[in-house]
């Protein structure tokens, strides 16, 4: 069994064949798929397809990069469906300070009540931290919540330290098979291995064997890719692919209770 912990498979790069992507990841032994929401507006879609498919589980959240079309009352709408639905976490929240142009504020302003929603209500956070590691641990430590993972980890080594201390795993996913991607490579082969889970981040960041030549193509992701993105850790860690994703599995559930739900 494996957990992919980061799918939007409510996206739209998913709407001509939802059907056959969420088999095909089933049939590769991804037995949980963690759908998280960018905005208010697709609350109802990830909703849907976490009931229409088997092992898909939900969180509900603002991403940082919708923020500036986000609206107070959206935070309201986030904690009515965390109390009607009981979601598997909050997110995907966090920071992004690499996306030009951005309202930093703004940002920081719908983060901070994201956060105190997840306290409230005793949720982890999926977290989007995008060259805003720092920040993010500094409002971490202003508000405590559950723990959660933090998404396409690509800190330094002191960075990840301070995650997991606060009680945090970090995801590690497709970028993490290019060769050139050294000090992600670095961390995925010595962080402690209860400190990791696995992710796709499907349609996005594709894994090294499915990059087209054609720098103009963007190429889909998708969660079936996830057995062969959990050799590629296994074999960083010089252990079996049985015994990473033994280990990966029982690292999500522990951050992320819901997912022991029977579907």
């Amino acid at each position: 069994m494996l957990v992919d912990t980061h799918c939007h498979l409510d996206a739209v790069e998913f709407d001509i064949d939802r059907v056959e992507v969420a088999a095909a990841a089933l049939r590769a032994g991804v037995d949980r798929i963690v759908v998280p929401s960018v905005e208010r507006a697709n609350f109802g879609a990830v909703a849907s397809v976490c009931r229409d498919h088997a092992g898909c589980l939900a969180a509900y959240g603002i991403h940082p990069m919708y923020v500036e079309r986000a609206r107070e009352a959206d935070l309201d709408a986030l904690n009515e469906t965390i109390l009607r639905e009981r979601p598997l976490a909050v997110g995907e929240i966090g920071l992004d300070h690499f996306v030009e142009p951005r309202d930093e504020a703004m940002q920081e302003f719908y983060f901070d009540a994201q956060l105190r929603i997840a306290r409230d209500h005793g949720l982890p956070v999926l977290l989007h931290v995008r060259r805003a590691i720092d920040q993010v641990l500094k409002d971490l430590r202003r508000c405590r919540v559950p723990g959660g993972i933090a998404h396409a980890f690509n800190g330094s080594r002191q960075q990840a330290d301070e995650f997991i201390k606060l009680g945090f795993k970090l995801g590690f996913g497709g970028a993490m098979t290019f060769p050139r991607a050294t000090r992600i490579r670095e961390l995925a082969a010595t962080l402690p291995l209860e400190s990791l889970v696995l992710e796709t981040d499907a349609p996005d960041i594709p894994p090294e064997w499915k990059v087209s030549q054609d720098a103009e193509r963007r190429v889909r992701n998708t969660p079936d890719q996830l057995p062969r993105i959990a050799r590629t850790l296994a074999d960083l860690r010089g252990i079996s692919a049985q015994e990473l994703a033994d280990a990966t599995t029982n690292n999500a559930t522990a951050v992320l209770p819901g997912l022991a739900r029977i579907h």
